[in-house]
């Protein structure tokens, strides 16, 4: 047995006045209403200063590492290591760097994942 086809229920539409300029719809900006929504103008709280601040250098460490690809790094590891490779790429999560060419002290490595947690310092010339 088919259950007939019920038809959705038209929802109704709010259409806002013509605005000012003849063309837009809402409020005036100098209308009542506009005086309303405007209120003091608060300084920026320490928390929204500190995300800004956290955004900035995320972005900033992100473009390092899309400026390094494909150039020389010298990466500063534990224990005093200094290793020199080619930078490839990272993970997602940047916890690993895929590196070719790897210089190591005991030989050169054509391919290899260096974990983030390993390194101190890297430098490169763009």
């Amino acid at each position: 047995m088919q259950t007939p086809l019920t038809l959705p229920v038209p929802v109704p539409v709010l259409r806002l006045p013509r605005g000012p300029d003849g063309t837009s719809r809402g409020f005036a900006p100098d209308g009542r209403r506009a005086l309303l929504k405007e209120g003091p103008i608060m300084p920026e709280s320490l928390e929204c200063q500190e995300q800004r601040a956290r955004a900035m250098l995320r972005e900033r460490y992100l473009r390092s590492l899309l400026a390094m690809a494909g150039h020389s790094v010298h990466f500063r590891l534990h224990e005093g290591v200094h290793v020199t490779a080619q930078f490839g790429a990272t993970d997602l999560d940047v916890a690993n760097f895929y590196v070719s060419q790897l210089q190591t002290p005991i030989g050169v490595q054509a391919e290899a994942l260096l974990r983030c947690s390993d390194i101190i310092a890297y430098t490169f010339k763009p």
